[in-house]
């Protein structure tokens, strides 16, 4: 057992222990070499990566804007609110507001409107042809309102030949030799078959 006097002496006498360099240029007695600065800051980034990425910022609500139709069927002219990424025709139908609508996609008239004022996003208003958008025509079923919009409905049939009718129009002018006599073909197998059905109904009624 040591002495406690010796052990004392030991605890409070000062330090007579020097450091040596080892062979290697490492201090002899120290635990580990100090890292280096690259070495801290790989390991400081390496910290980092492992944290969890910020949550996005919550998106604030989304805009609505007022939208004022003119129904030229009825007379009657609605106004509602429409958020900016709903369907006019949906949030009108929601609201118990009947609009004139066929297919509900895009693909038709029937829900066409001419834009009085404002502007919609219709993206997939594949109906009307891009020169009619570009004159202020719009589908309420696939239409976005980009801010407050008036618009008027419009009849699907003049909607269709203000598309279309330059084609027919055409139709009457170009039309060649051929097409004329298919068409008259074509009249012909109608009158006959309205013959056959004629004499058939005769026949039958005399037996």
């Amino acid at each position: 057992m040591a002495c406690p006097a010796a052990t004392t002496a030991r605890i409070g006498a000062p330090s007579l222990w020097r450091s040596e360099r080892s062979p290697g240029g490492v201090l002899a007695g120290s635990a580990s070499p100090r890292p280096s600065r690259a070495a801290r800051d790989t390991r400081a980034r390496a910290s980092e990566l492992q944290q969890a990425p910020p949550r996005p910022p919550a998106s604030g609500p989304v805009p609505t804007h007022k939208v004022t139709v003119h129904d030229r069927q009825s007379g009657v002219v609605h106004e509602f609110v429409v958020p900016e990424d709903q369907y006019i025709l949906h949030t009108a139908e929601a609201q118990d507001i009947r609009l004139p609508f066929a297919c509900r996609h895009g693909c038709c008239t029937s829900c066409a409107v001419r834009i009085k004022s404002g502007q919609i996003r219709q993206p997939e208003a594949l109906g009307i042809s891009a020169e009619l958008k570009d004159k202020g025509y719009a589908l309420l079923c696939v239409g976005f309102p980009s801010g407050d919009v008036e618009v008027e409905t419009q009849d699907e049939d003049e909607v269709y030949w203000l598309q279309f009718g330059r084609y027919f129009a055409r139709g009457p002018v170009m039309n060649s030799l051929l097409f004329q006599e298919r068409d008259d073909y074509a009249l012909e197998l109608a009158m006959g078959d309205e013959i056959v059905v004629l004499s058939s109904v005769s026949a039958v009624g005399s037996l």
